[in-house]
């Protein structure tokens, strides 16, 4: 069974959404039946038992024309429901509308269309239902259209809310990294994510509507004579009820009774798991983004690189001014190549590797003087030609394998969504695809394993499935996110050798981002050492231990504890913490932390420089002996 339905089922089961269902089936079997059986009778006028109080005939009395006031209530069972639920849909289907327009259109129209919403969001929603009667007329339809764009706002903020969620996950940027449009990454990925929340508050929400609607209608501006619901219905008891007050408890009872259980059901499906975020607002200040800066054009002698990036910047705007996490950062990646990237948390590292992909969107801002993938520009290309060449020879391996997957399809299905997207196929042929895909991956039983969801798979599984899905298409290129981070020893050493299977096979290039400098040295070609959004250092990885010149590289290598490491004392540290993105000092960042540093360091920022062939540095004084390590520290730092 999925998991939204037994969600629903599980809510089912609970003493509330028990009863709450129940009720709920009897006002539904009710609005059916009653005008069928009763129907005639709630019509008949009878002269002779005009406003009567309750008796043996008429057991809650009759209205000003003999009629059987039960009969009446019973009969407006349909048309209430019915109003309220029509009211409901039409909020939600405009609430949608507008909850998910910023993701599919322009950007300046997607914030208008923000804009109007919170606008009106701050206005109640009966001043609005009101006002919206007002210009719409009198009548069922008047107030449907009214009670609708009422609700609308409030689910379109719930929506957007929701969406952007959802939107951060890996999955949606995995499937944009393969070229998914914005609208089908709209239907297939972010609406059935958050279904379920938006379907718990519709629920409740036609609680709402059932009750703004018998509010209408008792004001008059709702249901007109010779129709009637419950909201007309108490209108007409409410002018005797010190007389005889039945005829306008039971109508009362009824909306009371039918929104109780319409709310109960949807708290009782909330309250086992179905969160619903508040609604927020974030505003930026409009900003300039910082011009890059001058940086020395990096030239290879190997040929076309599959990857080109000479002075990669990317801001986010603050309350502040801009803030550069990612600083002039400039590599190559050549067919087949492994290149690692590691460095302490927030030195830039996923960050440079999104910005490659695409994946940086508005208000950052990305430059670079060169961000080329298969001599195509990233920057200067258009987006429908991006998806179709990121989409065929960009593969992402992203650092969590569940959030990697949507959880609401089944991985074969996923996987084979690239090849109906780019290659054309067939929905049975993409499957076929998917599942010969999974094979190459070393996945057991693919047949089977493609019909199931990701929380099925293990984690090690899902990583292989991951790679799977790239090789979908053709890959040029693998950028691997922290692919083993979570994963045990063994189940690491296996999605490693498949990367160096895929990138012996089909001469791959590969992009490996990792916080253990060891397993990039074992995997890789060339190792890119970050800090501070900068590249510290570009050292061959066959012996980092003895190539390795900046005193950064050499206090990660220092705290890499190895089967030699003395149990006895305490693992080496790195004295102090990096700089915050926007808190970089001037000169060398690493310099508040290096034993190294002189006053020079401490006013500029070197450049990087050729050391030897195939090894730069920024470093005004790389280390020189082969065998002096960083001093291990054990105080005042971060492992």
């Amino acid at each position: 069974m999925s998991a939204p339905r037994s969600r629903w089922s599980a809510a089912a089961r609970t003493p509330v959404g028990a009863c709450a269902g129940l009720l709920l089936l009897a006002v539904v079997v009710l609005a059916v039946l009653a005008p069928v059986l009763w129907g005639d009778r709630a019509s008949v006028v009878d002269t002779a038992a005009l406003q009567q109080g309750p008796s043996d005939a008429h057991l809650l009395g009759t209205d000003d024309l003999g009629r059987d006031v039960l009969f009446r209530v019973l009969v407006a069972t349909r048309l209430s429901l019915l109003l309220a639920v029509t009211a409901t849909s039409l909020g939600v289907v405009l609430g949608l509308v507008m909850g998910t327009a910023p993701s599919v259109l322009p950007r300046r129209a997607g914030r208008l269309v923000t804009s109007v919403v919170n606008i009106a969001v701050a206005f109640p929603g009966l001043l609005l239902a009101l006002f919206f009667a007002v210009i719409f007329g009198v009548g069922a339809t008047g107030a449907v259209l009214a009670i609708g764009l009422a609700m609308a706002p409030a689910f379109a903020r719930l929506t957007q809310t929701l969406s952007a969620s959802v939107a951060g996950q890996d999955f949606v940027a995995a499937a944009r990294t393969v070229g998914v449009g914005r609208i089908r990454l709209l239907i297939r990925h972010i609406l059935p994510n958050i279904a379920e929340p938006l379907a718990v508050n519709a629920t409740i929400g036609a609680g709402t509507s059932l009750l703004a609607f018998a509010g209408l209608s008792f004001l008059g501006l709702g249901v007109q004579a010779p129709d009637y619901d419950w909201g007309r219905l108490l209108g007409e008891g409410l002018g005797r009820i010190n007389l005889t007050p039945a005829p306008a408890l039971a109508p009362c009872a009824a909306v009371i009774v039918t929104g109780l259980a319409f709310n109960l059901f949807g708290e009782a499906a909330a309250a086992l798991g179905v969160r619903t975020l508040p609604p927020r607002s974030v505003r930026h200040r409009p900003l300039r983004p910082p011009a890059p800066g001058a940086a020395g054009h990096r030239t290879d002698s190997e040929g076309q690189p599959v990857l080109a990036v000479d002075d990669l910047r990317v801001a986010f705007p603050g309350p502040a001014g801009w803030t550069t996490p990612v600083r002039g950062v400039s590599f190559a990646v050549h067919p087949g190549e492994a290149v690692g990237v590691v460095g302490e948390s927030g030195s830039g590292k996923s960050l440079t590797a999104m910005a490659v992909s695409r994946l940086v969107e508005p208000p950052a801002h990305v430059t670079a003087q060169r961000l080329e993938f298969t001599g195509t520009p990233l920057l200067d290309t258009g987006e429908k030609e991006l998806r179709l060449l990121l989409g065929t020879s960009l593969a992402m391996v992203f650092q969590d394998p569940m959030s990697s997957f949507n959880p609401v399809m089944s991985v074969g299905r996923q996987l084979a969504e690239v090849a109906e997207h780019h290659q054309g196929l067939s929905r049975r042929a993409a499957f076929t695809r998917a599942v010969d895909r999974l094979r190459v991956v070393h996945i057991p039983a693919p047949d089977r394993r493609a019909r199931q969801y990701p929380h099925e798979f293990s984690g090690g599984m899902r990583q292989r499935a991951m790679i799977g899905a790239g090789l979908m298409g053709d890959p040029r290129l693998i950028i691997a996110d922290e692919p083993t981070t979570a994963l045990d020893v063994t189940v690491q050493r296996q999605v490693l050798r498949l990367l160096t299977e895929v990138r012996a096979e089909r001469a791959t290039a590969i992009l490996l981002i990792s916080h253990d400098i060891a397993v990039v040295a074992r995997t890789c070609d060339r190792v890119l050492v970050m800090y501070a959004g900068r590249i510290v250092e570009d050292l061959p990885a066959a012996d980092p231990f003895k190539a390795a010149r900046h005193p950064y590289t050499r206090a990660l290598l220092a705290a890499v504890p190895d089967l030699g490491t003395d149990r006895e004392s305490p693992l080496a540290v790195i004295p102090g913490r990096p700089p915050e993105p926007d808190q970089v000092p001037e000169g060398c960042a690493f310099a508040p932390r290096c034993p190294h540093a002189d006053d020079r360091c401490r006013g500029a920022d070197p450049e990087p420089v050729t050391y030897t062939v195939g090894h730069r540095i920024a470093c005004w004084h790389p280390v020189q002996d082969e065998t002096a390590l960083v001093e291990e520290t054990t105080t005042g730092g971060t492992a």
